[in-house]
């Protein structure tokens, strides 16, 4: 996005020193940041401003710089008070610049699949721009605005939360005229008193909807249904036939020897048949959701159907791989709660194989860690998949530092699901499985 450094300077309140320029996006990364941005410091336990210099050199034109700092003069600035709460401002200003329609998509699981599918769909026939990676928060949401082409018809951003009110706060920036909730599940639920806290922050999105949008709903999940009474926008939900469909109607879902789903949809639009190149059962049901907002911008049914059996997910996402040993390997190891992990494993448990293995590490703020780590091995056992644990032994199985030597030599009949919370950064096991 295209901004004029005097027009942003007074849209949020600030000073602009130095000449005016034009930068086009922003980034509070050197390492990443491409030439004609402006460069946001943004200070935790590190000082961004100390990277003013780093970020000129790199191709910044103009920089964010709060009044206590020494480096506010360097070259064309925007004088704040504080750079982080000036990015949201910012980024609030220019969404209302955009002509575009925005998609927020929230849930405990299936968030970064659903957006990607939804980026995916919308695509087809629409000029669309998503979040990279998860960049989902009070940070990652406002950079992905500001470096929306001006031409995006259809922005979709997906809205991560640890507590409550910060939902709101995204949306008070974002503007949704579309919200998807995926699921309600045992994430965060330390920091908001268990699942039905989990519900109440997630049900901020639809809240936050005007009455001309639209929310998006999994009609399977109860606490997710629930929300249509919180929120004047039109609804639409989602579901498979077998508990009850919804407007968007999933049925015949079989899925192949790698778990990769395929069914019949049936919607306002028209019925169509589909096949992701995705594993897992539940990603049929984020492609409804997919589905559901592609109609909701225009989107035809066939050309959403056939974007959808190329679309690929962010990185350890069900990302499957093939060993040299020829075992199959499921990088799943970029964050995990029970309710994540049961549909990853029946996911490995509907895979055609002869041995079935998890590796599985922290699951982080959980309530009862003991219990969700617990139950999360009972439904292991009950599918026939070997556990094993690393760097926690609340699976209630011993622990170890060296899962790939403990399971041994593996063959083209084995499949390993590696999944935790991103702070146990299990992508390691996936790189040392496939070498």
């Amino acid at each position: 996005m295209r901004i004029q450094a005097s027009s942003a300077a007074a849209g949020i309140s600030g000073r602009l020193l130095g000449p005016d320029v034009v930068f086009d996006g922003a980034s509070f990364d050197t390492r990443s940041l491409i030439p004609g941005q402006l460069f946001v410091p943004i200070v935790a336990e590190r000082n961004g401003h100390e990277f003013i210099g780093a970020a000129r050199e790199a191709g910044a034109v103009a920089h964010l710089t709060s009044q206590a700092d020494p480096w506010r003069k360097d070259g064309t600035s925007i004088e704040v008070a504080d750079t982080a709460v000036a990015l949201m401002r910012l980024a609030g200003w220019a969404r209302l610049q955009l002509d575009t329609t925005v998609v927020g998509v929230t849930g405990s699981v299936g968030k970064t699949s659903t957006k990607d599918l939804i980026s995916a769909a919308c695509s087809a026939e629409r000029k669309t721009t998503a979040n990279e990676r998860s960049f989902n928060n009070e940070q990652g949401l406002p950079m992905t605005i500001l470096n929306a082409p001006d031409d995006t018809e259809v922005l979709v951003l997906e809205m991560g939360m640890r507590g409550f009110g910060e939902i709101t706060s995204l949306c008070e920036v974002a503007r949704p005229d579309i919200g998807v909730v995926t699921a309600v599940g045992y994430s965060h639920t330390e920091r908001v008193g268990g699942i039905d806290g989990v519900a109440k922050a997630k049900q901020e999105l639809v809240a936050a909807l005007p009455k001309s949008g639209t929310a998006i709903l999994n009609a399977d999940d109860d606490r997710v249904a629930a929300m249509a009474k919180h929120t004047g926008a039109s609804v639409l939900t989602y579901g498979t036939a077998a508990n009850g469909g919804g407007d968007i109607c999933i049925s015949n879902l079989v899925l192949d020897d790698l778990a990769r789903p395929s069914f019949r949809v049936d919607t306002p639009w028209g019925s169509g048949d589909v096949q992701l190149a995705i594993s897992g059962k539940h990603m049929a049901m984020n492609a409804a959701a997919a589905i559901a907002v592609a109609g909701s911008v225009g989107v035809s049914l066939d050309a959403a159907i056939a974007a959808l059996a190329n679309a690929q997910m962010s990185a350890m996402r069900m990302e499957v791989s093939t060993a040299p040993s020829g075992a199959t390997v499921i990088n799943d190891a970029y964050n995990a709660n029970p309710t994540s992990m049961t549909a990853a494993l029946e996911a490995v448990a509907a895979m055609r194989a002869d041995r079935r293995i998890a590796i599985l590490g922290l699951m982080g703020e959980l309530q009862d860690e003991v219990e969700g780590h617990r139950e999360v091995s009972r439904i292991a056992e009950t599918l026939g998949i070997q556990l094993v644990a690393t760097g926690t032994d609340l699976y209630g199985v011993r622990s170890t530092d060296d899962p790939v030597g403990l399971i041994g030599a593996l063959g083209a009949g084995d499949v390993v699901l590696v999944k935790a919370s991103r702070s146990a950064g299990l992508e390691r096991i996936v790189a040392q499985l496939l070498r």
